[in-house]
């Protein structure tokens, strides 16, 4: 009966991972133009290391993002079961080939709390720089901004190819229409934004590595909960008469919290509460009480000259982070969505892609290293592969944090987020002289903010009038579809700036 009871558990914990999972995605598939049942940032509400840094890096307080504190309370109760019954990253690399047996070394362990101090400290100086390696974050940014678009591409060329047969019409077209919700359908796969996704794959990769070893070793969110786990009330104990020194229960822990030195006892700061050791116990040697303690390991504590090199690591990488110039050295070209700035998108930007996923025209991408590691992942406008479209004000309606404020639409279409410019050079009217009026067609304010005016130039048999665009900067918002739309092969005759 106890053994059939552990499987119930054991099957209670993989039903909870589907579900939230499938939670998860569901709110991914459904944030779509500010549209869902639930809350779209529900995951990032309850991320206590985002509430946490958002405030910080901010200086403003945030009620949303303060359900992260009742995961913090409950790594009080449970330890790191968010890490192992409700990450959905984590989820992923459970059921991932991995290595099981292989044990990695202690010290490994260093590297997340590194991580995390380097964070916090970066939150304090008002910089959310590497928020976006948050595991909340990296699997929302990927999923949003590369697979979904790249899915809807392969999508898109499958219903073309099929579209030439006939007989399959019907069926291409049903596909369609199951697909045309979930999946961006103006979003183009944009070729830059491969390495963010290369990101995560190397972060799935690392289970060649070790199981969960990006939990065990560079996990930023699982070495904050770590902290309260350490004087947790559920956690792992061992009956030392009944334990027979088998080893199972270590090499098969995922974050390789069991010590066999320490009569298989665990490290509550690193056991995910999983169970997996209960379920393999052969002689029923492990037990999940409350209120008792029995045989613990000692909690991972580095030696003075390893906690002085830590501190030295993050103070030389908060240099860097801060001293390392932009590849851009000017910001001209790092068009923002509407009401955000460098300072609001830099200490409040969590770069997770939820404005990247709502905007309907694909114009909205995460920023490389163009900018420097300050704005990395950040969102950037480019107009030339989708325009900032003037009935959407769906990414300040989603954002979590407020770093693109929410606003009113008559008030988003008014408020100005760059300039259009003219490259004369290039422009088909001043460059060749023949007529082009697109620009001026599809600027959508009212007054138009390009406006075209009737010009004498020479012509091969003597004088021609041609209409040429002219930008009045005092009526362009720079919402970028005249750059978008511009018949110039390559880069735009005309081009949305800064300033």
């Amino acid at each position: 009966m106890q053994i059939r009871t552990k499987r119930k558990v054991h099957w209670l914990r993989r039903a909870l991972q589907w579900a939230v999972f499938l939670l998860f995605l569901q709110l991914l598939l459904s944030t779509v133009q500010g549209v869902s049942g639930l809350p779209q940032d529900l995951f990032f509400r309850l991320d206590p290391l985002l509430g946490i840094s958002a405030i910080l890096a901010g200086r403003i307080w945030i009620p949303a993002l303060t359900l992260g504190g009742l995961v913090l309370l409950s790594a009080l109760v449970f330890g790191r079961a968010w890490c192992g019954w409700i990450c959905p990253l984590g989820s992923l690399l459970d059921w991932l080939p991995a290595r099981r047996k292989r044990r990695l070394s202690p010290t490994l362990r260093t590297l997340k709390h590194l991580l995390l101090l380097l964070l916090l400290v970066l939150t304090v100086l008002g910089s959310l720089a590497l928020a976006g390696l948050d595991p909340i974050a990296l699997f929302w940014r990927g999923l949003a901004t590369v697979l979904l678009p790249a899915l809807r591409a392969l999508t898109s060329a499958a219903e073309g190819a099929l579209y030439q047969v006939p007989a399959l019409n019907p069926a291409t077209d049903w596909l369609d229409s199951l697909l045309r919700g979930p999946l961006p359908l103006d979003q183009p796969f944009f070729l830059p934004n491969l390495w963010v996704l290369g990101l995560m794959i190397f972060v799935l990769a690392l289970n060649a590595m070790h199981r969960r070893f990006w939990c065990l070793s560079l996990c930023p969110l699982g070495a904050l909960l770590a902290w309260p786990s350490r004087i947790a009330l559920f956690r792992r104990q061992v009956e030392a008469q009944a334990c027979i020194s088998c080893g199972r229960c270590r090499d098969i822990c995922p974050t390789s919290a069991v010590d066999s030195e320490a009569n298989f006892s665990s490290d509550p700061a690193e056991c995910v509460t999983c169970l997996e050791c209960r379920e393999i116990c052969p002689t029923r040697a492990i037990h999940f009480p409350r209120l008792q303690r029995l045989a613990v390991a000692k909690p991972y504590d580095p030696k003075r000259r390893e906690a002085l090199g830590s501190l030295g690591i993050v103070a030389t990488g908060i240099l860097l982070a801060r001293m390392i110039p932009p590849v851009v050295e000017t910001q001209a070209l790092f068009v923002r969505p509407p009401g955000a700035s460098e300072s609001s998108l830099a200490s409040l930007c969590f770069r997770c892609g939820h404005c990247v996923r709502v905007c309907p025209t694909g114009g909205l991408q995460p920023l490389s290293v163009q900018g420097g590691l300050e704005q990395l992942w950040t969102p950037v406008l480019v107009s030339r592969r989708g325009p900032c479209s003037f009935s959407c004000n769906s990414c300040g309606a989603v954002c979590p944090t407020g770093a693109i404020p929410p606003l009113p639409l008559a008030e988003k279409q008014a408020t100005r987020i760059g300039l259009a410019k003219i490259d004369r050079t290039r422009c088909i009217p001043w460059a060749e002289g023949k007529e082009c009026i697109v620009c001026e067609e599809v600027c959508p304010v009212a007054e138009k903010a390009v406006k075209l005016e009737q010009q004498t130039v020479p012509a091969a048999d003597g004088e021609t009038t041609v209409l040429r665009p002219f930008v009045f900067s005092d009526l362009c918002i720079g919402c970028g579809i005249c750059e978008q739309q511009c018949p110039v092969v390559g880069d735009a005759a005309i081009r949305v700036f800064v300033r």
